[in-house]
């Protein structure tokens, strides 16, 4: 069972913020109250994995398929969905296979999937991705990566940009049992899930930031090519990859006239 906050007004309208690696649904609390501030209701699940009370051990079990249908049991009425790195690729997922199900998309720093397969052979995508390629190794990066404490994990954190109070929140949850084996285990289901994601009819907001040290400019520019309903890119100058947690006030201003254009 997922662990799930719910925050407003029960009869707003619904919004889901949906968290990537190795984050939490804490990943949105620089973003929610001020959705809540202008009338939406909010639901903030930790994912499959990050929820103790739904962490199967076996990598076919984070298949994009089995992960999208935990994000359909969330929905009760047609929704804003807001994804951040897993949870925008969750949201592309969606949007293209259910769109009956979303009023719009809002996805954070992860690119359209197929832009992102274009540009791993057409840019420097695919030297940024090779994290994908260690994730696949059973247990080596979970030994390397909580070795001494979590240090490694902890630094690669805060290397790339994240606080401190958000780097200790997330290492010590990947630091519970079997958690990070988890988290991992989205990036191993990968090859074990269907291949392609199509176009987007959504309504779809992306940001990205400029300086994100694992997504580049080529797929993030060319994921409007993959979409065909209202589309608007809005690329961050300065931003990296931790968008909600580092740039919250960058994020809301786009975000925020994004869902109230398409009530």
């Amino acid at each position: 069972m997922l662990d799930v906050r719910h925050e407003g007004d029960p009869a707003g309208e619904p919004v889901l913020l949906l968290h990537g690696f190795p984050q939490s649904g804490a990943a949105w609390d620089a973003v929610w109250p001020a959705l809540i501030q202008a009338g939406y209701r909010v639901t903030i699940p930790d994912q499959r994995g990050y929820s103790p009370g739904l962490r199967p051990s076996r990598r076919a079990d984070y298949r994009v398929d089995a992960l999208v249908e935990d994000v359909v049991g969330l929905i009760d009425a047609p929704t804003h969905l807001v994804g951040h790195d897993w949870g925008a690729a969750l949201g592309w997922a969606l949007a293209a296979r259910r769109p009956e199900l979303l009023r719009s998309l809002t996805a954070v720093s992860v690119p359209h999937p197929a832009a992102m397969a274009k540009a791993a052979v057409t840019s420097t995508q695919a030297l940024r991705s090779w994290y994908f390629l260690v994730a696949q190794l059973p247990v080596v990066p979970e030994r390397l990566l909580l070795a001494r404490d979590a240090a490694p994990l902890r630094r690669i954190l805060r290397g790339t940009g994240l606080d401190g109070e958000a780097t200790e929140r997330y290492v010590a949850r990947m630091r519970e049992p079997g958690a990070l084996t988890a988290a991992l285990n989205w990036y191993r289901g990968l090859p074990l899930s269907r291949p392609t994601v199509g176009r987007v009819e959504v309504p779809t907001l992306y940001v990205w930031g400029e300086q994100d040290f694992a997504l580049g400019r080529k797929a993030a520019e060319t994921t409007a090519d993959h979409v065909v309903g209202p589309y608007e890119f809005v690329p961050l100058p300065g931003a990296g990859h931790w968008i909600p947690e580092r740039h919250a006030p960058e994020l809301l201003d786009p975000l925020l006239r994004h869902l109230d254009r398409h009530r």
